[in-house]
């Protein structure tokens, strides 16, 4: 009896996680983008394109971010694969987005980057909550490999993890620096599910996405 009430607990715990795959490499089914300003709509010139498999950011295009209009998303582990032409080059997955985006404005004041740029100082490198939180390490890889991003929502708690190692852990209710310009995000509490996006932050480099895929 002893060993059956040790067993139970095991057999009712799933086996496996499920992975969903969110870009299917042949087009952006499910992706739509964000208008530049609430008054207006996208540029008429793409930020992304889908070639060889991969979600392209085009350069020299003017800044364009894409969406994930299928589902708002939390309480999973979203895993990000890409690589960078240069360690300068500006992209991010912007998180915990309440309502569906009318700019890019909701998607940076409402909702959190998880930046991408390696060159960036403690708090606007990769794999920080841009301008929040603080590098615990900078474990990314040289122009043209592939990263790994997997960043996990529960409540309201966020951890980021790079090629496996941990670079934010941040509660959602700690303190974190003032604002310091128009360029950073406005602070405040974010929702404990929300949208997703891509960045596109214009540019002469490019930033290829291999994966983004939900485990559950």
């Amino acid at each position: 009896m002893k060993t059956w009430l040790v067993l139970l607990p095991l057999l009712a715990a799933p086996l496996w996680a499920a992975e969903v795959r969110l870009f299917n490499g042949k087009d952006l089914s499910g992706w739509a983008r964000i208008p530049r300003h609430e008054e207006g709509t996208a540029g008429e010139k793409p930020g992304f394109l889908v070639r060889d498999g991969l979600l392209v950011s085009i350069p020299d295009a003017p800044e364009d971010d894409l969406w994930y209009t299928r589902e708002k998303i939390g309480n999973t582990t979203l895993r990000v694969v890409y690589k960078v032409s240069a360690p300068v080059a500006n992209s991010g997955v912007f998180i915990r987005i309440p309502d569906q985006p009318k700019s890019e404005d909701d998607a940076i004041n409402k909702g959190i980057e998880v930046q991408i740029q390696d060159t960036g100082d403690e708090y606007h490198c990769t794999g920080v909550l841009y301008s929040m939180t603080q590098a615990k390490a900078r474990p990314y890889r040289p122009a043209g490999d592939w990263n790994t991003l997997e960043i996990t929502m529960r409540g309201q708690r966020t951890t980021v993890r790079l090629n496996g190692e941990l670079v934010t852990d941040y509660d959602g209710v700690a303190a974190v620096p003032p604002k310091r310009g128009q360029y950073e995000p406005d602070r405040g509490a974010r929702p404990d599910t929300g949208y997703i996006a891509i960045q596109h932050h214009g540019g002469a480099e490019t930033v290829w996405f291999k994966e983004i895929t939900l485990i559950r």
